[in-house]
């Protein structure tokens, strides 16, 4: 959805000025920086684009630029110039004209998709759970951001269901740091990353392993009401997960009787 999303908003940017105009060059004629009326340039950006020598067309748009600084197929260029990067995965130099763009014309009608592909920058290079997730962060806020500047938009629609995927990543991070303090013996530690799930992720799929496992951290410790508290939270909340028969599994083992009255997670 978020490719076609983009293309069809990059479509509409071009074509409102795109009217009437036409390029007379070959085709096939190599990029060379002179002087040509703007039409010119912007229609053989467009065409690059079009078949897809998108490294070829960022040099068109940039063009468009350098010799119209101060018209609106400038503005327009700025942006194309964005979603040309994209396609060809230059995500920090694309992050970087939006930036520029942003800078320029904040209250421009184009802003949204600006805002919108900065966020997909950052969203397409989510890494896995084993690796540092500033990228992920940095597409959590660049997402929220869409959805609370332009709320009653298809950009917003479209980041709201991303965000619960970076959260579920994010998420997923702190049980990865967390299982590693736990198989440790560094409980605490490991406590302190599971509670971060439960209060900065409570709507992702790791909640019930994070209580699961608190559980099982506070038991090692020897404090059992503790364990006893998060183990009725999750029996309240995920009474018929594989977590919940884990959880009291744990008890059993032990020789302890869970004997806890369910509680909300909230």
């Amino acid at each position: 959805m978020q490719r076609r999303l983009i293309r069809t908003t990059a479509i509409l940017l071009f074509a409102a000025t795109m009217v009437g105009c036409s390029n007379n060059r070959n085709a096939e004629e190599k990029f060379a920086y002179v002087e040509e009326p703007v039409e010119i340039l912007y229609t053989k950006a467009t065409e690059a684009l079009e078949k897809r020598r998108y490294d070829e067309a960022v040099l068109f748009f940039e063009e468009v630029e350098r010799q119209h600084p101060y018209s609106a197929w400038a503005r327009r260029s700025m942006l194309m110039t964005a979603y040309a990067q994209y396609l060809t995965n230059d995500y920090e130099d694309s992050l970087a004209s939006i930036e520029r763009f942003l800078s320029i014309h904040p209250g421009n009608k184009d802003a949204g998709y600006a805002y919108y592909l900065r966020a997909i920058n950052h969203y397409e290079r989510i890494r896995d759970v084993g690796r540092d997730q500033d990228i992920t962060r940095n597409a959590l806020m660049a997402l929220q951001d869409v959805v609370r500047r332009y709320p009653d938009t298809e950009y917003a629609r479209d980041a709201e269901l991303k965000l619960d995927l970076t959260r579920d990543h994010l998420a997923g991070k702190e049980m990865d740091i967390g299982r590693y303090y736990l198989n440790r013996d560094q409980h605490v530690a490991a406590i302190n990353r599971f509670n971060t799930v439960l209060t900065d992720y409570q709507t992702t799929s790791h909640v019930p392993e994070a209580l699961h496992r608190i559980v099982e951290a506070y038991l090692e410790l020897g404090i059992v009401p503790e364990a006893r508290r998060h183990a009725a939270i999750l029996g309240h909340n995920y009474p018929g997960s594989e977590w919940y028969e884990d959880t009291f599994g744990l008890f059993s083992r032990r020789g302890l009787e869970a004997d806890v009255e369910t509680a909300s997670l909230e």
